[in-house]
């Protein structure tokens, strides 16, 4: 018998339950716009907090569009490349909104977050990628 934790990690990356993290996915990837696109807070409770605010939303988002698809370097490549494309549309767009910039800075803690979303995606799973996909 599987300890009460690994069993509900089991169930919980059973290719069945994919179509719900990719809704989960589709729902946080609103929540992310609605506050990148959103006029900025100057307000900011310690220096660089957005950055932090950067590298937990993209770290949430690689955390479980990795668990929408099925494990291996082509899903690594593809949550990288996806999530990286659309750091950058946020930034893009950003530079068009008033009172609103585009940083280098912010698309790097975009990458930081991506690859930490990645590794705890990796440790969930608790196996190393597969390198045959």
């Amino acid at each position: 018998m599987q300890p009460p934790m690994r069993h509900l990690t089991t169930q919980l990356l059973a290719p069945r339950h994919r179509i719900r993290w990719r809704l989960l996915l589709a729902s946080l990837l609103l929540v992310v716009s609605w506050f990148a696109f959103s006029p900025a807070n100057p307000a900011q409770p310690f220096s660089h907090a957005d950055k932090f605010e950067h590298v937990l939303a993209f770290g949430c988002l690689a955390l479980v569009a990795s668990l929408a698809w099925a494990p291996g370097w082509r899903m690594v490549m593809g949550v990288t490349a996806g999530l990286l494309l659309y750091g950058g549309f946020i930034e893009t767009v950003q530079s068009l909104l008033p009172g609103r910039v585009a940083s280098w800075a912010d698309l790097l803690a975009d990458a930081a977050g991506i690859a930490a979303g990645l590794i705890v995606a990796q440790a969930v799973r608790g196996t190393r990628a597969d390198t045959r996909a």
